[in-house]
């Protein structure tokens, strides 16, 4: 019995052993197909995907639009007419304030406007006014050392010329009365008398023409301390300045935006503030340098005055700086200044110096194909969009010309109809 279940368990086993082959055939012949059929599924997965991928990339129609671009600009008002305020150019030399109207008070015709410090002008008129002195004393003392010297001189001349003719008149020239050592002695004392009158007279000369130089460096000294007298009393005189008119006064800003103030030196002529004309008024802004594309003469302008609500003040650009410059000190922002003619002036509520804010129409287009600019790429150096045709996206160049914040105006490579993508739509692709 046990051998014939022995047979029977190898029989079984040989049979099980010759069935196992088929079964992994079969087996891998599923798994090929399974991933096929995977491989399929996953490939129209993908492809409808990306179509709906494409469809869902957000587009924008482009359409012919009017194209207005504003910018803000933050300035002053200023008076058309204005009557400048110089220190006195009849003064000397610097002047320093000893006194000042505050900036924005209201005057009258005569009504002192600044005084200036006396103290370097009283100093300078003593000073002149002892070198005259001194001066005067040291001509004095050379005319007095030069007539005194002359006196001597001419009466040494005078004594000379009387030996001489004493000399010639006894002269010992007869060889029978007088000795030959008489006769020499006669003869020297006739030379010498000469000579001491030549001396004499020479001298004489040399000292008037010494004399003279004295007393003309004594002269230049007397007009320097007359120079001296002269500008003091003209810096004394020069100490107040008045107002011509009745009016406001505006304090001149320096380059750092300062004011005159007490203490301070100016020279002659320089500006220290001016009376406004209130009939006519100006504003003039500045304008970031970013900002500033395509600010022109003749564009308007929309300003508002600053603690007035509501004001509404237009006018247009009549002048703009070439060049930007920095606005503060030490701040290295460039701003462009532009000057604004106001269509009309309100007495009562613009005033010199007020702040204001102006919205500037730098450019108007009617019809202008304007688009978003996050629709703008850049590849390979070229701008560039995506147009949507026949279904796909297809990137297309263009050329564009002025933008503002958030819009780009095309100039060339779209046309009225066409529908741009918002974002890349390769990137998805790609990744």
């Amino acid at each position: 019995m046990s051998r014939h279940l022995n047979a029977e368990e190898k029989n079984h086993h040989r049979g099980t052993e010759s069935t196992e082959t088929p079964l992994s055939v079969l087996c891998v012949s599923v798994v090929n197909r399974v991933t096929a059929r995977l491989g399929a599924f996953v490939f129209l997965a993908l492809l409808a995907a990306s179509c709906r991928q494409e469809s869902e990339v957000p587009t924008f129609r482009v359409e012919p639009v009017r194209f207005a671009r504003r910018v803000t600009a933050e300035g002053n008002l200023k008076s058309t007419k204005a009557t400048p305020l110089t220190a006195p150019t009849e003064a000397p030399g610097q002047l320093k304030i000893a006194w000042l109207v505050p900036d924005g008070s209201l005057l009258k015709k005569d009504e002192v406007i600044v005084r200036f410090d006396p103290t370097d002008f009283e100093t300078q008129l003593v000073a002149g006014r002892e070198d005259h002195d001194t001066a005067g004393n040291k001509m004095l003392k050379t005319n007095s050392e030069s007539s005194t010297t002359r006196t001597n001189l001419r009466r040494d001349a005078h004594q000379a010329s009387d030996e001489l003719l004493a000399a010639r008149q006894f002269k010992f020239d007869d060889a029978e009365i007088f000795s030959r050592y008489q006769r020499v002695e006669s003869q020297i004392d006739e030379t010498l008398a000469g000579r001491k009158k030549e001396h004499a007279e020479g001298v004489l000369g040399v000292r008037a023409k010494l004399s003279a130089a004295d007393r003309d460096l004594v002269s230049i000294e007397q007009r320097k301390a007359d120079l001296k007298i002269r500008n003091a009393e003209q810096g004394l005189h020069a100490l107040e300045m008045r107002a011509p008119y009745d009016g406001i006064l505006v304090l001149q800003h320096d380059w750092r935006g300062d004011i005159v103030r007490v203490g301070d030196s100016v020279w002659p002529g320089s500006p220290i503030g001016e009376i406004p004309d209130l009939s006519s008024m100006k504003a003039e802004v500045f304008v970031l340098e970013a900002d500033a594309a395509g600010l022109a003469v003749g564009e308007k302008a929309t300003l508002s005055v600053e603690g007035k609500p509501g004001s509404v003040i237009t006018g247009k650009i009549t002048q703009v700086d070439k060049l930007a410059r920095p606005r503060f000190p030490r701040v290295p922002v460039q701003y462009f200044g532009a000057t604004i003619t106001l269509d009309k002036t309100d007495p009562s509520m613009m005033k010199p110096g007020a702040r204001v804010r102006a919205v500037l129409d730098v450019e108007d287009r009617q019809s202008a194909f304007s688009i978003p600019r996050q629709a703008i790429f850049e590849k390979q150096g070229k701008k560039l969009v995506y147009c949507k045709r026949r279904g796909k996206f297809e990137p297309v160049v263009i050329e564009i010309g002025s933008s503002s914040a958030g819009r780009v105006v095309v100039t060339k490579g779209l046309v009225k109809g066409d529908e741009i993508a918002l974002r890349d739509p390769t990137e998805e692709k790609d990744a």
